[in-house]
């Protein structure tokens, strides 16, 4: 900055003259009169008034007058050229990048350009006069004193300091200030003010980012796009191991444990790649080669033109929480005193074990292990002897299983094993028997020496019936305490037939009346479909019972106690009320679906069985008789089959149709079937479920199928579990089905959303394709 700024306003107080009358021509003008008159004198001196001399004097004033017209031009330019001059500094003084201000001795304002009065947002005229410390931040007062008090040097000085906009906020400026001296002589402050927020921010934020990488806890590693290490901050030595200088020019290959594939690194490498970015856990390496697991982003970080430039690596070590992770995985699964599965992880590995053996076509054993005599060695001895105890009959009895078995801890004394691939019934048999010497051994706990005995119970899956873990787990405890009741110290097979009647003798007639008495009884609902077109036809209606105790039981735990007695008639009515009562539920919303109802025998042969039907159907006035459809037993038909066709017609004229259920497994004659007027068919699952392995039950199907057709009577297929049933069902011509393979019963509540979301396998409508002539 010079010494002294030039005042812009100066202009105004020099006495510029027209050009007519500058200073130059009224000299030359002068000039040319004197010399005029010196020849006039000498002409008088001489006395010489000739005309001559006259007229010579008046051509050298006109050449002088000639000559003073051009200077008088020349100078006029001039003072174009500096006038011109003079408005170019105005302008750019006043709207220069930086404020320009003028200081007293006494810090008051004298001049100031527009920038400088657009920066602190005061009109230029209001600010003179004015002090500049006014307009600045009160912590920053100090340093401008101490600033000013420098004055006394012509050396340029400055500082950064807050100044004060009008409206209240402040900003980061850098004033450099000059000592210099007025037209008056006075000494005077040349002041430049220059924004510097925007500087400021700037290197605030450096500061912060550069905080942020020394000071996170989060490790951070930066490298280039050739995957060297450029920086990394003091966390990533913390947790590595590796400081700066030793990580610095290496790759991050330096931290590779080997627990990942090449294929891990390649796919995070392209999700880089492809959208910028990954995060996951990764395995890493300390420089003292201990393994660590650690949560890691990475990211790409891109130039202004989106030119990747760097990779950012910011992870956390998370070894210690992935240590607690395990330690309440393993004791939310496993045994804590035996280190066996415990009762969750039994149930899990049982139920993919079920599956298995389902698809294998193999036994499951399910045995349920309880020590006989485990309370009095705690009794006689203490518990801490009984939980040794405990633990070294564990181990010796999962000794005793094969690789692939599961022995699990589910209470105090007592076990369940599961015992796969089972050719048979018999082949567990050693396994039971090593399991029994095992628990019976004497184990040295300390100084005693102490022995119990183990009583088994065992059941095997698949069964005949559909049966969940649960219930695998309360048949073999039942059949663990049939053998504690025999002696103990042995194994006792589960018989489901006997179990039936056990359980129901147990529960008796009186206990399922007082269920149905007390709302306890249930109807699920199970699809029916044409797996060529997708119509779901309508849905078979199957009793359950949803006992406080035992949970939902299934029809055959508690059906056949009835079967001989009038509670059967009271049980069936109440199944055909509920269900037209749900028929009319459905159809208010929208849904209209033909249900099916099983009828057992003793109530299709009631001489008021139509009256009684009929009853029941005026109570819904809302269902139409066509949405109900009645199912009897092949055998059921049998006992009286004159008076069963009698009943079948008249429900017939009511509009209630007859389905003949489980065809084939009775001993009709084609002369029965043809008597009676049923208009379904529907062929016994016990053939459908077999039909792949089994070409005689594939050729009962086929003339089960022709026998349907050629009788005009529509055919349903029950035991649909796989895709492959349902494919080689339409092939054969069969379209209509249900089956596990389609939909599980269900409760009523559930349907209208199954009905609106179900669709038949593709491979059903490339078969009803390429059948379409069935």
């Amino acid at each position: 900055m010079p010494a002294q700024t030039p005042d812009p306003t100066a202009s105004q107080s020099v006495g510029l003259q027209p050009a007519h009358t500058s200073p130059g021509a009224h000299a030359l003008r002068q000039r040319a009169v004197a010399t005029l008159m010196q020849r006039q004198a000498r002409c008088d001196s001489a006395e010489d008034l000739s005309p001559e001399c006259t007229l010579r004097a008046l051509q050298e004033l006109r050449v002088h007058q000639i000559e003073l017209e051009m200077q008088n031009e020349e100078m006029r330019r001039t003072q174009v050229t500096l006038d011109a001059a003079r408005a170019n500094y105005a302008d750019l003084y006043d709207h220069a990048p930086v404020g320009y201000v003028t200081l007293d001795d006494a810090d008051h304002i004298l001049q100031a350009n527009l920038t400088a009065a657009r920066l602190l947002g005061v009109p230029r005229l209001a600010m003179l006069g004015m002090a500049l410390n006014k307009f600045i931040h009160r912590d920053d007062q100090d340093a401008y004193y101490l600033l000013r008090k420098q004055r006394q040097t012509c050396e340029e000085l400055s500082i950064e300091l807050r100044l004060k906009h009008q409206d209240g906020s402040f900003f980061w400026a850098k004033l450099m200030v000059t000592l210099a001296l007025a037209d008056s002589g006075a000494p005077v402050l040349r002041v430049v003010l220059m924004d510097i927020s925007l500087r400021f921010a700037a290197q605030e934020q450096m500061r912060l980012a550069a905080s942020v990488f020394s000071e996170a806890r989060e490790g951070i590693m930066i490298t280039d796009t050739n995957g060297q290490i450029v920086n990394v901050n003091e966390a990533f030595t913390h947790i590595t191991g590796y400081s700066r200088d030793e990580a610095v020019g290496q790759t991050p290959h330096i931290l590779n444990s080997g627990r990942q594939s090449a294929a891990h690194y390649a796919a995070m490498w392209q999700a880089i790649l492809q959208k910028g970015h990954w995060y996951g856990e990764i395995w890493n390496r300390r420089k003292n080669g201990e393994i660590y697991a650690a949560f890691q982003t990475i990211s790409t970080v891109r130039d202004a033109r989106g030119t990747a430039t760097h990779f950012v690596a910011l992870f956390s070590d998370i070894t210690a929480f992935k240590a607690q992770q395990d330690r309440l995985e393993h004791i939310a699964h496993y045994d804590l005193l035996t280190n066996l599965p415990n009762r969750a992880l039994l149930a899990d590995r049982l139920r993919q074990d079920m599956a298995k053996a389902f698809r294998q076509g193999v036994l499951l054993a399910v045995v349920y292990v309880d020590l006989d005599s485990f309370k009095e060695v705690n009794d006689q001895h203490g518990h801490e002897s009984g939980d040794r105890l405990l633990v070294a009959l564990a181990n010796r009895m999962k000794e005793a299983l094969r690789e692939g078995d599961t022995l699990a801890r589910i209470g105090g004394d007592e076990f369940v094993a599961v015992l796969t691939g089972l050719a048979d019934t018999s082949s567990c048999v050693p396994m039971l028997n090593r399991m029994l010497a095992a628990a019976s051994e004497t184990f040295e706990i300390g100084e005693l020496k102490l022995q119990v005995s183990a009583s088994l119970g065992v059941t095997f899956y698949p069964q005949a019936e559909v049966v969940e873990p649960d219930w695998l787990l309360r048949q073999a405890d039942q059949a663990m305490y049939q053998a504690k009741q025999t002696g103990k110290n042995h194994y006792h097979l589960f018989d489901a037939a006997h179990d039936r009647s056990v359980r129901g003798h147990h529960q008796g007639l009186e206990r399922i009346r007082t269920a149905l008495a007390s709302g306890e009884l249930e109807l699920y609902y199970q699809p029916k479909v044409n797996m060529r077109t997708g119509q779901v036809m309508g849905v078979e209606a199957l009793i359950r019972w949803q006992h406080p105790q035992d949970g939902l039981l299934y029809p055959l735990t508690f059906l056949p106690l009835i079967d001989a007695d009038p509670l059967a008639i009271e049980v069936g009515e109440w199944v055909i009320s509920t269900a037209l009562t749900q028929i009319e539920a459905w159809q208010a919303q929208g849904l209209n679906l033909q249900v099916s109802v099983n009828v057992g025998a003793q109530q299709l042969q009631q001489a008021d069985f139509v009256e009684r039907l009929r009853t029941l159907m005026q109570a819904h006035p809302g269902v139409l008789p066509s949405k109900l459809s009645l199912e009897m037993l092949e055998t059921s038909a049998l006992h009286d089959i004159g008076f069963t066709s009698q009943v079948i017609e008249s429900c017939h004229k009511m509009g209630v149709a007859f389905a003949l259920d489980d065809f084939g497994t009775g001993y009709s004659s084609l002369t029965y079937l043809k008597r009676l007027g049923v208009s379904t068919i529907k062929i016994d699952q016990s053939f459908v479920r077999n039909m792949l392995d089994d070409p005689q039950d594939r050729s009962i199907l086929e003339g089960v199928i022709s026998l349907a057709k050629a009788f005009n009577h529509e055919v349903i297929a029950e035991g649909v579990e796989t895709i492959a049933h349902g494919s080689l069902l339409l092939q054969l011509g069969c379209d209509l089905a249900q089956g596990y393979g389609i939909a599980r019963p269900m409760p009523a509540q559930s349907l209208p959303a199954w009905v609106a979301s179900w669709q038949p396998d593709a491979a059903w409508s490339d078969n009803a394709a390429k059948n379409h002539h069935f």
